[in-house]
């Protein structure tokens, strides 16, 4: 991999335009656009005062006048065709659009009194979505017509809404007198409510809609471990509930690719996969603390960052054969506590699932093998990667379909494929640990693919830095 400089960024707002052609990030008030091949600067823009301004290639922080947190660019975005791109204060209740290709057109919407907690862009690329504070409303701002659209008492502005794939219809969670009810709109004529139904929850706290557009699955909050699938007219089409009941909620739900399975994750240390026949539980995967034979276990090697000096790669220790793993048990009758699936992600085709237990086993990455539809429901454990730190984020490549890439809050990444070609040409598993070359002090807290699947994001607190993978033809 190529590593390029460090650079200063705020609020983790750095992100791929959706051609990967370009790369936006947020230095405090002002918005920075580079291009991806040579990282140089062709768009800046302001959104505090004019006399204000930032030092946005520099690592130390400026002397003199610098721009209050009130005034700094807490979400950022790019439209679907890169040719708009927002940039929201949230504390100041104000969000800025802003055209790539002429840097004089702006638009500004002002939110008022309702204040802003989050501002998004729809899957049109020309309607924005603005989440007021303590619930009121959510507006949606038209770019076309400068008009807008008003939707009352969504219930959570990070979560509990969705589009369904071919951005025709929105899919909100609201509160209407005290109980939970779902609202489903045209986003093609201009928001229209198309159907308005209960929810079978009493408190809802997430929802996710299936990849086919065909099902809702709704859940539950902590207090109580049930998932609802509905249809868009409202119907009930299943509601699963496992048994004996763990005595806690759901805390993650993510779809099979194709539609057909719905992984389940709770509070305890179990994952089910339901069918979409009969919604109930066709598999469960558990969490153990014996790793069987002929599953590996790969291995961060001890103290490799040192004797690389954070400038090479090095591949994990390989161990095959009966493992046994340390496992903290979370006692959930006291306050606070936390236990469970904190990950569950499909690969791109749907064929791996990764699950990450950040409490019960923070430094394991789990990964499942899922059979193919035409073949019989048993999924199983392919492999675990160990590290000697918390895994912070693991990100799959969203266009090659068995690319892993994981950060632990360290100077370096971390990556699992099973495209390495073996000495009889046949694809296996390979593992890696590569640092990144920074000329300061440097620890990956995230990280971020490129639409096309050849490039990272890397952040840290406040810098961040790309990573490129180097072609098979490229001349050195």
């Amino acid at each position: 991999m190529d590593f390029t400089e460090l650079y200063r960024q705020t609020g983790n707002l750095v992100h791929f335009s959706p051609g990967a052609h370009f790369i936006l990030s947020a230095a405090e008030d002002t918005l920075i656009i580079r291009r991806t091949d040579t990282l140089q600067i062709t768009r800046t823009w302001s959104i505090g005062l004019p006399s204000e301004t930032v030092i946005i290639t520099s690592h130390s922080r400026p002397h003199g006048i610098a721009a209050s947190h009130s005034q700094w660019i807490s979400h950022a975005g790019w439209s679907c065709d890169s040719e708009y791109i927002l940039a929201a204060s949230a504390k100041k209740g104000v969000v800025h659009v802003f055209k790539l290709r002429d840097e004089d057109w702006n638009a500004r919407i002002e939110t008022g009194a309702e204040g802003l907690v989050k501002a998004e862009w729809a899957p049109d690329g020309r309607h924005i979505l603005c989440f007021s504070e303590w619930g009121l409303r959510v507006t949606i701002w038209s770019l076309l017509t400068a008009s807008a659209t008003y939707i009352q008492f969504p219930i959570h502005p990070d979560r509990g809404y969705a589009f369904r794939a071919d951005a025709r219809y929105f899919v909100l969670a609201e509160r209407h007198k005290s109980r939970d009810t779902v609202g489903v709109y045209d986003a093609s004529s201009n928001f229209r409510l198309v159907r308005h139904f209960p929810s079978p929850t009493t408190n809802l706290s997430s929802l996710a809609l299936s990849p086919s557009g065909n099902y809702l699955a709704v859940w539950e909050s902590i207090l109580e471990h049930k998932l609802h699938i509905l249809s868009l007219a409202g119907d009930v089409q299943g509601t699963f509930t496992p048994t004996p009941d763990p005595g806690f909620g759901i805390r993650h739900a993510a779809w099979h690719p194709t539609g057909m399975f719905i992984a389940v994750g709770g509070w305890d240390d179990k994952i089910h996969i339901l069918d979409s026949l009969t919604w109930s539980a066709a598999s469960t995967l558990e969490l153990s603390s014996r790793i069987p034979s002929g599953i590996v276990l790969w291995r961060e090697p001890t103290d490799w960052l040192e004797s690389t000096q954070g400038r090479g790669f090095i591949s994990y220790e390989r161990l095959r054969g009966p493992q046994s793993i340390s496992i903290r048990r979370v006692d959930l009758t006291r306050p606070n506590q936390r236990s469970g699936a904190v990950q569950l992600e499909w690969n791109k085709t749907g064929t791996l699932l990764l699950v990450r237990f950040a409490e019960n086993v923070p430094t394991l990455v789990h990964i499942y093998d899922f059979p193919a539809p035409s073949e019989p429901l048993v999924p199983r454990l392919r492999c675990v990667l160990q590290h000697q730190k918390p895994v912070l984020n693991a990100r799959w490549n969203p266009v090659r379909k068995g690319n892993l890439a994981i950060c632990c809050g360290t100077q370096s990444i971390y990556t699992w494929s099973d495209e390495w070609e073996g000495e009889g040409g046949e694809e296996e598993d390979m593992a890696e640990c590569i640092g990144v070359p920074a000329n300061m002090k440097y620890q990956t807290r995230d990280i971020r693919w490129a639409p096309d699947g050849k490039g990272l994001i890397l952040m840290d607190k406040d810098t961040f830095c790309c990573a490129f993978e180097v072609e098979d033809n490229a001349i050195s």
